[in-house]
């Protein structure tokens, strides 16, 4: 009877093995299978997005991203067997030069399913291998595979570098537009799943990558190498410590090209090569001799070399903009009823202002002066006596809305934060009279130039203060439109009528005042000249610009250029920001299909630039620029009697 027993209770456990094995293979036998090819999985490899281009506004690529490869082989699938083995070796040294001794080594980890032995290889060096693959050539080799990779790569190499900025490792975007829109252009990576089949085969699964976003800019790559090619040949004829130009469409203020004259390869970024400027002990050293100390440097030097390589002045670096800052006294003083722009003033020279006397830069006076001609000769002196009119508060009132003090909001990095950018203007509170009598004339106040630019186009574009930008459409992978960019306008400055007024005064500067330099034959130009003396004063050390469009009638183009030290024995009668401008517009205007309409010819252009003159009679005031200390307006004692800043054009 035990023995009945014990049998049934063996049979019954054994019936329930039998239904358990069944159970599990025929009923959840697939969910298994998965969880042990899961467990069975011996790669998971990701596949790389591709980053977005980015065009000028004619569609010409200045920055993409170009496939390369990845040589990665399989240790496991080439050792087997012997006949793969030798097929796979062969395959490899004919292909790729792989030696002997490399193979050797790289097969010593027989269990590795996956190992890179050659790096971004270029289409050029991978064809033969992909050719002989398909040809059927091939024999029985196995363990070999082409992974894709991107590098950035920029075709115009220095060609508006500082907009453009640059990639570093991880598609991660540094400065200009790739910082900027950086999470635009990336992607996501996709990924390919390895793993053994049921009946042991090698399965693949792949999850697509999503490509990044690509962007239409605003800049035009033609006009952006006329900028280039003109201020090249002006570096090495009058050379400067620093030349920037800024073009821009007054109509929406798009920017068509900026250009800084130290200069980087954004394929390169990292190079000390460009940074040689900065080091006066090395400049007649050749680049190789140059590399060779740069490799010497400690990281916080190179890093602060480039760093200062890749800034921009455009958009980052202030100073004092000197008699351009003009064409805003007047504007506000005519918008708001001030003046009406017929009146007169007389310049003696020299105006009283509190404890101090303030110069004209020509000191014998300009005699009676109509508002248009004290603008056409840059005259102090009846700019001081309009500001004084206007008052602080609506001096300060026009300031703010022509965006001094404040943030363009120009759609790539590189401005200063709001306090340190409000505290370079003089506002109503710090308007004492002789802070306004300075600011009139543009010295004692600091601006950007992409902050004096955009004030300038309300200027003459009917009064619109319209944010800057370099960026007009973003496009999906497949080229469909995904965001476009209109111009914004954030403000009025002055009225239509204030900015005619302001048109024919300009063009006046240009063919009857300091400005007759930049005329360009056939052409109607305005525009309004700048000379500004540096820190510390009395140096003989000055900023000259000159800020100009055409045709007066309807603006199509502002081009505003500063050359910071020029090569001159007398820099502040150089007329270099005015001779740059001349350069660039005879090329530029009939490259942009602007018609001639005027008759001033180059042969009017004559005359004596004006000498600069110290500013202040005597000694100037301690603290004499905006948002300055007193440390930074220190003077050498031989040039304490000098005094202030001084303006000539």
């Amino acid at each position: 009877m035990r023995l009945l027993i014990l049998l049934f209770i063996v049979t019954l456990g054994f019936c329930a093995v039998i239904g358990a094995i069944c159970y599990y293979n025929f009923i959840k036998g697939d969910k298994y299978s998965e969880k042990v090819l899961s467990q069975n999985n011996y790669e998971s490899i990701s596949v790389p997005f591709k980053r977005g281009n980015i065009y000028d506004c004619n569609g010409s690529i200045l920055a993409t991203s170009n496939k390369v490869y990845n040589l990665v082989i399989e240790p496991k699938n080439i050792l087997s067997s012997a006949r793969t083995e030798e097929d796979t070796r062969a395959t490899l040294y004919k292909f790729f030069g792989v030696t002997k001794e490399e193979m050797d080594e790289y097969l010593k980890d027989s269990e590795s399913w996956y190992k890179v032995i050659r790096k971004k290889l270029t289409y050029d060096e991978v064809k033969d291998y992909q050719a002989y693959m398909k040809s059927g050539e091939a024999g029985r080799v196995s363990g070999i595979r082409l992974q894709d990779e991107y590098v950035r790569s920029y075709p115009n190499n220095e060609l508006a570098c500082h907009m453009l900025g640059f990639v570093v490792s991880g598609n991660e975007g540094i400065g200009g537009i790739e910082g900027s829109y950086n999470s635009y252009l990336n992607g996501q990576n996709g990924r390919t799943y390895s793993y053994l089949g049921k009946d042991y085969s090698l399965q693949k699964s792949l999850e697509r990558p999503v490509d990044g976003d690509s962007l239409v800019t605003t800049i035009d790559t033609e006009t952006q190498r006329i900028v280039q090619k003109k201020c090249t040949e002006f570096m090495n004829e009058m050379g400067a410590k620093n030349i920037s130009v800024l073009v821009m469409n007054p109509k929406n203020c798009e920017i068509l090209a900026m250009y800084n004259s130290h200069q980087f390869d954004p394929n390169d970024a990292y190079s000390m090569v460009p940074t040689k400027y900065q080091f006066k002990e090395y400049q007649d050293m050749s680049d190789d001799a140059f590399k060779a100390i740069a490799d010497e440097m400690s990281d916080e030097e190179k890093l602060k070399a480039l760093n200062d390589l890749w800034r921009s002045f455009v958009i980052s670096d202030s100073f004092e903009p000197g008699s351009t800052y003009k064409t805003f006294t007047i504007s506000g003083a005519l918008e708001d009823g001030v003046i009406t722009g017929n009146e007169e003033f007389y310049c003696d020279g020299i105006q009283h202002v509190a404890d101090w006397d303030i110069k004209c830069h020509n000191v014998y006076g300009h005699g009676m002066l109509t508002v248009p001609r004290a603008l056409e000769q840059s005259c102090n002196d009846c700019l001081m006596q309009i500001a004084a009119l206007e008052g602080s508060t609506i001096f300060d009132k026009y300031q703010v809305l022509f965006g001094f003090g404040q943030k363009t909001n120009i759609d790539i990095a590189g401005e200063g934060s709001d306090d340190d950018l409000y505290s370079m203007v003089y506002h109503e509170d710090t308007l004492n009279p002789v802070e306004l009598a300075t600011s009139s004339f543009g010295q004692g106040v600091t601006v950007t130039m992409m902050q004096l630019g955009t004030a300038f186009c309300s200027v003459v574009n009917g009064g619109y203060y319209y944010q800057p930008h370099v960026v007009k459409q973003i496009l999906d992978s497949d080229g469909n439109l995904v965001q476009n960019y209109d111009k914004i306008l954030v403000r009025r400055t002055i009225s239509r009528d204030t900015s005619e007024q302001m048109k024919q005064i300009l063009k006046e500067v240009v063919e009857e005042g300091t400005g007759r330099k930049a005329i360009v034959e056939g052409y109607e130009i305005g525009g309004k000249t700048g000379t500004a003396e540096k820190l510390p004063r009395g140096n003989g050390k000055y900023i000259l610009s000159f800020i100009g469009f055409s045709p007066v009638e309807d603006p199509q183009v502002v081009i505003y250029c500063v050359v910071d030290e020029p090569g001159a024995d007398d820099q502040s009668s150089s007329a270099a920001g005015t001779l740059l401008f001349n350069k660039i517009a005879e090329e530029l205007l009939p490259y942009m299909n602007i018609y001639k309409t005027g008759d001033a010819t180059p042969s009017d252009a004559i005359g004596t630039d004006e000498i600069a003159t110290p500013v202040f009679e005597g000694a100037a005031p301690e603290i004499s620029v905006a948002g300055s200390t007193l440390e930074e307006n220190a003077q050498p004692a031989e040039a304490a009697s000098q005094g202030d800043a001084t303006e000539s054009q």
